[in-house]
């Protein structure tokens, strides 16, 4: 047997595929939401990048009430990081759209570009990452917390008991983590 040569393909996956074979019980209203819901997905990693790339490279966008603007804009203008990674374990950490940390205040912004409505709580567990990675107590600095969505801003100074909370949660799920996988191994 000859087999068709598809090396471009290796890594991917297809809308259709069998892995991901739901698909087959979809009627075609179904099928076009999901597809939707895909190529939404992947702009918003597009704009993801293309923010990042701004914000690094300093240049900002005309002002206007466009949710990438104001994401770029401030970013830029409150020195941020972008695409950072807070890391507790292998089990914990995630990377933070922007984030900085100056005069004892730590920023942290987060760009939504979809329409399902964003949650705080992902931003305070970037928020209580940084504070368990870099040791700082919460109690000894300011936080604000920005989500960036449907062209508002949405600002959080979350309360101190939340981010010890978090961090306190953070540390006793990967302890448990741990010994399940040193149980499976």
């Amino acid at each position: 047997m000859k087999w068709n040569d598809h090396d471009r393909l290796v890594g991917t996956h297809a809308f259709l595929s069998p892995s991901q074979y739901h698909w087959i019980n979809y009627d075609d209203y179904k099928l076009i939401e999901r597809y939707k819901t895909k190529k939404a997905a992947e702009e918003g990693t597009e704009l993801h990048a293309i923010a990042e790339a701004l914000i690094r490279k300093r240049i900002k966008l005309p002002r206007s009430n466009k949710t990438l603007n104001l994401y770029v804009n401030d970013a830029i203008g409150f020195h941020m990081r972008t695409e950072q990674c807070l890391y507790y374990s292998e089990y914990c950490y995630g990377h933070a759209d922007a984030i900085s940390f100056i005069n004892d205040c730590l920023r942290i912004h987060d760009l939504k570009t979809g329409t399902v409505p964003a949650h705080m709580e992902q931003l305070e567990i970037y928020a209580a990452l940084f504070c368990i990675e870099y040791k700082k107590d919460p109690n000894d600095i300011e936080i604000e917390l920005r989500i960036y969505q449907s062209d508002q801003v949405v600002v959080h100074n979350p309360e101190k008991t939340d981010i010890l909370y978090i961090m306190d949660k953070i540390k006793r799920s990967d302890s448990i983590i741990k010994e399940l996988e040193e149980e499976a191994s």
